[in-house]
């Protein structure tokens, strides 16, 4: 769709809802840069919104071994589904899995507190740090030293990741997904929402369709949003 057909009157978000330690959300992350990126440049008018799921809560436990087996299978499923995907396997050699994702989710909020601009940058810090070096983003060292690899200031990063106000956007965060999923159909990670609400009634109900996500193709999620913004 052009621009000059391009439906001014209305009021459009695009959601992506994640995890950083979502193995599929890794798998999909070249995919997703180019879906955005095409997005942001054909359709500025469409604000593009993250939100954090949150995959699995604080642990302290030891990751059970059957769980271990069976992450690792997804990963290499997905290596076999998407090419180009690469997975360090040394990490359940050499960490101490936990079954705990709020820890980077709170990173990734801890580092938009100081820098909006910072948040995808975080996001890619701890799947990189995750997937590439064979580091565990449940551990607060791993999310510090991320934290400095992308220029936050530490002292603070460290001290908004233990916050409440953080721990409360998290919060929010996955009450957001809970709904985006109730009104739009969609579920689990990754996953993406079109919402929009007409803006000439501040009142508006949003309405949300999911969109349909191909791994390695950015153009079909591209293709189902330009046909819902000429609706």
């Amino acid at each position: 769709m052009s621009q000059s057909t391009f439906n001014h009157a209305v009021d459009y978000t695009l959601y992506y809802i994640h995890d950083p330690m979502c193995s599929w959300c890794w798998g999909f992350r070249p995919t997703w840069d180019a879906l955005r990126d095409t997005i942001a440049k054909a359709y500025p008018q469409i604000a593009i919104q993250y939100v954090l799921g949150g995959l699995a809560p604080d642990s302290d436990e030891p990751m059970p071994l059957e769980m271990q087996e069976m992450l690792q299978s997804t990963w290499r499923r997905i290596q076999q589904t998407i090419p180009g995907i690469e997975f360090n396997h040394d990490f359940w050699r050499v960490c101490q899995p936990r079954r705990s994702t709020y820890p980077a989710c709170r990173g990734v909020i801890a580092a938009s507190q100081q820098d909006a601009a910072s948040e995808d940058p975080m996001v890619l810090a701890i799947q990189q740090a995750y997937y590439l070096y064979a580091r565990n983003p449940s551990d607060v060292d791993t999310l510090i030293a991320c934290a400095d690899s992308i220029g936050l200031n530490v002292s603070r990063f460290e001290k908004d990741l233990k916050s409440e106000d953080v721990n409360h956007i998290l919060q929010k965060n996955i009450h957001q997904y809970r709904q985006l999923a109730a009104q739009s159909g969609v579920s689990g990670f990754p996953s993406v929402v079109l919402g929009h609400s007409t803006s000439e009634n501040r009142n508006a109900k949003y309405h949300y369709r999911g969109v349909d996500i191909d791994y390695n193709n950015p153009n079909a999620s591209l293709a189902a949003i330009t046909q819902f913004l000429s609706l």
